[in-house]
């Protein structure tokens, strides 16, 4: 019986594991597709997004604004880089605890640039401006990290 429970607790944890987890494969071609200019380092417009992803979750890298191969593998494999989508009705009120730095890595962490005239509103949602695809658009960031432009909108 105690087997059984040890068995059964193991494949509990082993369904707990995220389901998103990348792969060495997806985590390489990432890589790849990040480090744009292959010098085996993220550095300037290559590591805008990747070194906003990293502050929100909390990972450290070595250099400010460079992010070494190695350092870009452990995030990858922690899921670090997970896409996220906004929930339904986002963006929603509620009090919002982020500072102004933070609201713009979530929004740069989304893919957008110039993220500038950051403002929270009186619903405690972060409003301003970005560069989406190279147009310019209304972000704003909810008290739980959704970042809505005007085109999601």
């Amino acid at each position: 019986m105690t087997r059984f429970v040890a068995i059964a607790a193991l494949a509990a944890v082993g369904f707990a594991a995220p389901a998103w987890a990348a792969s060495d494969a997806e985590c390489q071609d990432m890589w790849k597709k990040a480090d744009a200019n292959a010098d085996g380092v993220l550095s300037d417009a290559e590591s805008a997004r990747y070194v906003a992803l990293m502050r929100i979750g909390n990972k450290v890298y070595a250099t400010e604004g460079k992010i070494t191969q190695a350092e870009f593998m452990d995030a990858c494999k922690a899921d670090v880089y997970a896409p996220r989508k906004a929930e339904a009705g986002a963006p929603l009120k509620g009090a919002n605890s982020f500072t102004e730095g933070q609201a713009k890595d979530r929004a740069v962490a989304q893919g957008l640039a110039n993220v500038s005239s950051l403002r929270k509103d009186d619903d405690g949602i972060w409003r301003g401006t970005a560069q989406q695809e190279g147009k310019s658009v209304q972000v704003a960031v909810d008290y739980k990290g959704n970042v809505v432009t005007t085109a999601q909108q």
